[in-house]
């Protein structure tokens, strides 16, 4: 008989959950609530425990998204533990006699999200011909939006198919496992150490890492352009190690140096003058990240018709109103009054009154949103990233400064998930953080408009007939004319202007 095990419910408003990790694997016998496996939602983490004894039989995978009430298991419950424990005694006696299985397990790129059709083998943690163990972490995959951890799936010998830096659709063929069994390499390497002297040599010529180069050193070879068979590798099993590449580059720069081809000429010209310094420089291919960035940046400009409209807003009454309350709002909230607050709140209230902003063609359609999801820029360490703050328009001050304390801190330590930074209707991006005066920023397709925030600068201002000196800054909203008019544009900044410098229009909603 077999139990289905579903998702529980774990929430009032929490519609879907995502398997963060296995405990127990497929096939494994398991106890009667015995935590199996650890579930995500968008607020919390859940352990799920077994609701019978039995043999495991997985229906999802790890990093799934499954509705509440979806299969996430069966469990066999008529298999019996001592059964299922002589199994096991017996898969590893057979291992252990059997050695290598013939099999070899092909490894693919995994589907790692909706929209994700391609990555990058960003490095291998497991050079070719190592020794892997089953689930063992051996690349790192990067793609557009995140950076993955590829298992193995095997235990056995790997052998690379894709080069580091090579770029892979999903599906496509990563590596490849030759499978063993139960101690092998353990076993292999103790016959080494205790055979003859013949014997060893032998075993080292037929081995796979014999005369080939670790990713670093073929790197090197490739752009001295020596072949690696002219090279005697000294790493494990002859392997050719970036060590002896560095050193094969020396030897092919000093090579030319011996022959004496042509006799010194008499200095009748004079030298070039030798300056003193460096004139190194670095190569490097660029990360799957910054290549979709580029690419979309690229068709935004080709495909839509941008323009930017400018003004300006005076700071001073928000800086005077945060100077008032920041350490009673800190105090209370155990969060700082930003800026970035204000002016969420700010696009929020004229998005709603000119939805034409907050819009975005599809096709032959304009899709018109009744939310406001503003997507923030953030500077990450692998590039520009941009987190989306979901129904900010009904949120509070304190709701925004936390929900973009926290997009942040994931965004600088690369732990933003996928669905945190998809989506959006309208972005914001601030340069003034960085000392920008003023900018044209482009449009995060699909949407149909970003809004530039640039640094506070003190100018001389007429306010009434006299000069006064007021915090000024400049304010960039780019868009897309094809959907919005120029007259939906400039009203829709004026109206953020306004909003911006009577503060209090946002408490009382005018």
């Amino acid at each position: 008989m077999s139990l289905e095990i579903k998702v529980p419910t774990v929430g009032e408003s929490i519609s879907e959950v995502t398997i963060g990790q296995w405990f127990k694997k497929d096939g494994d016998y398991v106890e009667m609530d015995e935590v199996i496996c650890e579930l995500e939602s968008d607020k919390a983490t859940f352990e799920l425990a077994a609701e019978a004894a039995g043999v495991l039989r997985i229906k999802a995978e790890e990093g799934d998204t499954l509705e509440i009430g979806a299969v996430i298991c069966q469990i066999e419950t008529d298999a019996k533990a001592s059964v299922a424990k002589e199994e096991k005694v017996a898969s590893k006696e057979a291992s252990k006699s059997s050695g290598k299985t013939g099999e070899v397990k092909e490894m693919i790129v995994p589907t790692v999200g909706e929209s994700i059709t391609e990555v990058t083998l960003a490095n291998w943690l497991k050079a070719d011909g190592d020794y892997v163990e089953l689930d063992e972490i051996i690349a790192e995959v990067d793609s557009d939006k995140a950076t993955f951890e590829l298992p193995a799936e095997a235990t056995g010998i790997l052998k690379h198919v894709a080069q580091e830096g090579d770029t892979l659709e999903i599906g496509g063929l990563i590596c490849k496992i030759e499978v063993t069994e139960g101690g092998t390499h353990e076993t292999a390497e103790k016959k080494q150490d205790t055979g003859s002297a013949p014997s060893q040599m032998d075993a080292q010529k037929e081995s796979y890492a014999t005369g080939h180069a670790s990713p670093a050193a073929a790197k090197i070879l490739a752009e001295k352009a020596i072949d690696p068979k002219d090279i005697k590798g000294t790493g494990k099993d002859g392997r050719i190690t970036k060590e002896d590449a560095e050193n094969a580059k020396k030897v092919a720069k000093e090579a030319p140096k011996t022959p004496k081809a042509e006799a010194p000429k008499a200095t009748a010209e004079a030298a070039a003058p030798k300056v003193a310094g460096s004139r190194d420089s670095k190569r490097e291919k660029m990360s799957s990240l910054r290549r979709t960035v580029s690419r979309r940046l690229v068709a935004v400009k080709n495909e839509t018709a941008m323009l930017t409209t400018f003004n300006e807003v005076n700071m001073g009454p928000i800086m005077e109103m945060r100077k008032k309350f920041k350490e009673q709002f800190k105090e209370k909230h155990g969060v700082n009054l930003g800026f970035m607050s204000f002016f969420t709140k700010a696009v929020c209230v004229a998005l709603q009154e000119w939805p034409s902003v907050n819009a975005q063609i599809d096709g032959n359609e304009m899709i018109f949103n009744d939310f406001c999801d503003i997507s923030i820029a953030v500077s990450a360490p692998k590039g520009l990233v941009v987190p989306v703050i979901r129904n900010a328009e009904s949120m509070s001050f304190e709701q925004i400064e936390k929900e973009v304390v926290r997009l942040a801190t994931k965004a600088r330590d690369n732990k933003l998930s996928i669905e945190e930074m998809t989506g959006g209707t309208f972005t914001l991006t601030n340069g003034g953080i960085f000392g920008s005066m003023m900018s044209t920023p482009i449009i995060n397709a699909p949407q149909s408009a970003i809004l530039g925030m640039h640094n506070i600068v003190e100018r001389p201002m007429a306010v009434n007939g006299e000069v006064k000196i007021l915090p000024m800054m400049y304010l960039a909203l780019s868009y897309d004319h094809r959907i919005i008019d120029g007259r939906e544009s400039v009203s829709f900044l004026v109206r953020v202007k306004q909003l911006l410098e009577e503060p209090t229009r946002l408490l009382f909603g005018v």
